[in-house]
């Protein structure tokens, strides 16, 4: 879809225009990839492993075959050219070969006259399986040397193992400072992206014997690069536009449907549609890595740490995707945003029989910070001290040094964030209910109803209820890291249409409702001083311009759009330079002309006095002006593998929470009453964009602490179906108040900071501080359930509390 916005030239850097596709999302217009039709067009299928490991015996695909409607069954062996692909690891087979490794791997698809035909033929075709025992505890994976290969050509079962190693925590001369030593164990669940538009596309074969594919994903060219060899074609005879986008968070990162679609499209000679329903959208896509994690904190009399130790288990699951990179992320950010000069982590990614998981928003960050905010509030329980105090005093700034020996280039605000969130107003105290009145409410100020734990269901009359307070920090790191070649591919165009300038841009990123449409035209708006600008389709018929993920769209094809800008701005004014050279006295110089308004100006700007000198459409006619332009980061370097020494980020985000909340004790019940939020973007590009990351980011971190998690038993999914997964609603969600600071990052585009994953960690850890102040248990396993809260004989058993 060809997005046109026309809005007045101050909706650029700094405004809030709306979104072009905002008001068709909630009137319900909007062309989502599931929406997607072509004439003669089949419909896709897939048929997924029932068991979470298994050998694969017989595969008799002959009674789906001779279904009136069905047009192609294709398993493992119709493969046109290599069997696997992957992110980093090439190990996740295309269909399943020899060998099924999880709960729902695909094992044969088909292209049929209709979705219920393929479907029943599907589920007619006969797999023989000898099942086997799934290897589906962590610690058994990563310890026991007797525990089956989930992979038999490696000699163990971890992905990568990555120590951090700075000082030396175990030194003698160090206990004659520890006042405290806290160890605690902690767990994360499984958690899933949720997007509400399931996996979907349209492959349509081409003349040349290529293909065209429509979809909705994250990252257009890693699809191409990872397809093109499976179909053995030439990437250029594989073509990849942006369909609308229901969602991402990670998980569109990998690829889902997309190979097989396009099989199915080129075995068939027509167009093929998939679309997932909701129970294979979650066996259809990587998930958040659950996590086991040891933490051991010392901290001298004062509150400063002295030294950490912590050992992190990340479920992978049954192929790597990104868990490579998500331990890189724990490891390296594994204590958080606080200085320890003595520090060792060991964090490990795992391969077992569990579903396979990779990206989610905060990346291998999220787990880690739910263990080391835990920690710092138990320090400063165990040292009698105020819990923003502690952070305060251990908080780094610029200039600190982190355990991986990397420098904070650039404002690092911790300490100017906490004192900001403390000072933001608590809300009312609760009230018990009046006499006679129907449903047990407090009543607040602004005529907002604040409803207790259990909600409408009347479940509770406030003799229960106890109010807790709890904060959470988060640090995340922007952008990919460790000496990956990071970089977007911006195409700026700059014409007359119609008597005035319009600005047309096109990259590869893909929108997958972050705004990134808006903001590439208010870049365009910007820097060319042009009230229209056109946002062209995403797809792969120019540069690539990365994932987005690892809040880096801003920063990365932000710049790239930037810098494109920048060049057809040289060349205009070297334009007007070479037709009106009369425009400029001797002493005037071509290098202080200004784009805006439509028009060049000497000078910094039309509100400074700036002089016009000429119409952009005089200078221009029928001229056009072009420009594509790569941007890159600074280089960063891999992880030591022995150390973990290195400069591995390109930049730091943070923010911090604070979580106010009502517990029934009795019923173990949380209602989360008010939420504030402090982070530092460094620079504001779309205000009503970033607040919506933030909210968004928030609900997220919300659904973590108190309901989201994919549940398995022995590596077999039990609840795929948001009847049995839970996520937050409207009603769930609190007030949340937000400041936003801007401490401008020198080295970014506009000094701007990725913003859209940090509010998902801090959230969390602040939830659960908030419930562990209301109700006193320990609180060391997420998402929390009424059983660990409730102050009832029976319940909340210490046992497998203390030692998770």
């Amino acid at each position: 879809m060809t997005v046109t916005t026309s809005t007045p030239v101050h909706k650029g850097i700094g405004g809030s225009p709306l979104r072009p596709d905002g008001t068709l999302k909630v009137t319900g217009e909007f062309a989502y990839s599931s929406d997607l039709w072509a004439e003669g067009m089949l419909y896709g299928s897939t048929l997924r492993s029932p068991h979470p490991r298994a050998r694969i015996v017989r595969i008799d695909t002959s009674a789906a075959a001779a279904m009136a409607g069905v047009h192609a069954v294709l398993t493992s062996a119709d493969i046109p050219g290599k069997k696997t692909y992957g992110l980093i690891a090439d190990d996740c087979p295309v269909l399943a070969i020899d060998e099924v490794r999880y709960h729902g791997e695909p094992v044969a698809v088909v292209a049929a006259d209709d979705l219920d035909t393929a479907r029943r033929a599907a589920k007619a075709i006969v797999v023989e399986y000898e099942v086997l025992e799934p290897v589906s505890d962590m610690r058994r994976a990563a310890f026991d040397a007797e525990s089956p290969r989930v992979h038999a050509d490696r000699a163990d079962n971890i992905v990568r193992y990555q120590p951090v190693r700075r000082g030396n925590p175990d030194a003698a001369d160090l206990q004659d400072r520890v006042a405290v030593v806290v160890t605690r164990e902690y767990e994360v669940g499984m958690q899933d992206q949720a997007f509400l538009g399931p996996e979907s596309g349209l492959a349509i074969p081409t003349e040349d014997g290529g293909v065209d594919l429509h979809v909705a994903t994250q990252w257009l060219h890693v699809d191409q690069e990872q397809m093109a060899p499976c179909l053995a074609l030439p990437p250029e005879k594989v073509q990849l536009t942006l369909a609308g986008v229901g969602g991402a968070f990670g998980g569109r990162e990998d690829l889902s449907m997309q190979i097989h679609a396009s099989m199915l499209a080129l075995r068939t000679k027509r167009p093929v549609k998939m679309v997932y329903d909701r129970r294979e959208s979650f066996f259809g896509h990587v998930h958040r890595h659950p996590a086991l994690m040891k933490y051991t904190h010392a901290a001298d009399a004062d509150g400063r740490l002295v030294y950490a130790k912590a050992q992190l288990l990340l479920d992978g699951g049954a192929y790597a995707s990104t868990t490579d990179a998500v331990v890189g992320n724990a490891a390296s950010l594994g204590i958080g945003p606080y200085e320890c000069d003595d520090v060792l982590i060991e964090a490990y990614g795992l391969y077992t029989n569990n579903p396979p998981c990779g990206a989610m928003r905060g990346f291998g960050a999220v787990q880690a910070c739910f263990a080391y905010e835990s920690q710092m509030d138990e320090v400063a329980a165990a040292l009698g001290m105020d819990p923003v105090e502690i952070r305060r005093i251990n908080a780094v700034k610029e200039g600190s040094i982190l355990p991986t020996g990397q420098r904070i280039e650039g404002p690092a605000p911790l300490r100017e964030i906490l004192d900001e969130l403390v000072t933001m107003p608590m809300p009312p105290e609760p009230s018990l209910p009046e006499p006679g009145e129907p449903e047990p409410r407090t009543r607040v100020p602004g005529e907002r109803w604040e409803l207790p734990p259990g909600g409408y269901g009347n479940t509770t009359r406030g003799e229960g209820v106890r109010r807790g307070v709890g904060y959470g920090v988060g640090i995340k790191n922007i952008c990919y890291s460790e000496g990956f070649d990071d970089f977007s591919t911006a195409r700026v165009r700059l014409e007359i249409s119609g008597g005035e300038p319009i600005a047309s841009v096109h990259t590869a990123a893909a929108e997958v409702g972050q705004g990134l449409v808006t903001l590439q035209a208010q870049i365009a708006r910007t820097e060319l001083g042009v009230d229209h600008a056109v946002v062209l389709p995403a797809d792969t018929q120019v540069g690539s311009a990365g994932s987005s993920s690892a809040s880096r769209q801003s920063y990365m094809t932000g710049g790239a759009v930037k810098t494109a800008c920048e060049a057809v701005r040289m060349e205009v004014i070297e334009l007007a330079r070479r037709k009106f050279p009369e425009l400029l006295s001797d002493d005037e110089s071509w290098s202080d002309i200004h784009l805006a308004d439509g028009a060049l100006h000497l000078g910094a700007g039309v509100a400074t006095g700036a002089r016009l000198l000429a119409r952009l459409s005089d200078v221009l006619g029928t001229d056009v002006v072009e420009a594509t332009r790569e941007y890159h980061h600074r280089r960063t370097n891999p992880l030591d593998p022995e150390t973990g020494q290195g400069d591995s980020h390109v930049q730091f985000a943070m923010a911090a929470h604070r979580a106010v909340v009502d517990v029934d004790v009795e019923l173990g019940l949380v209602h989360v009453v008010q939420m504030d939020v402090v982070q530092d973007v460094g620079k504001i590009l779309n205000r009503l964009s970033l607040e919506g990351q933030i909210q968004g980011g928030t609900a997220q971190g919300l659904g973590l602490a108190l309901m989201e998690e994919i549940q398995t038993r022995d590596g077999l999914v039990r609840n795929p179906s948001f009847t049995d997964y839970l996520i937050p609603t409207i009603l769930d969600m609190p007030p949340l108040n937000m400041r936003i600071l801007e401490f401008a990052d020198p080295n970014s585009p506009y000094g701007l900071r990725g913003a859209g994953e940090p509010p998902t960690l801090s959230s969390t850890p602040a939830i659960v501080a908030a419930v562990r102040a209301a109700c006193g248990r320990p609180l060391r396993r997420i998402p929390l359930r009424p059983e660990q809260i409730a102050l009832v004989e029976g319940y909340g058993d210490e046992g497998g509390e203390e030692d998770v």
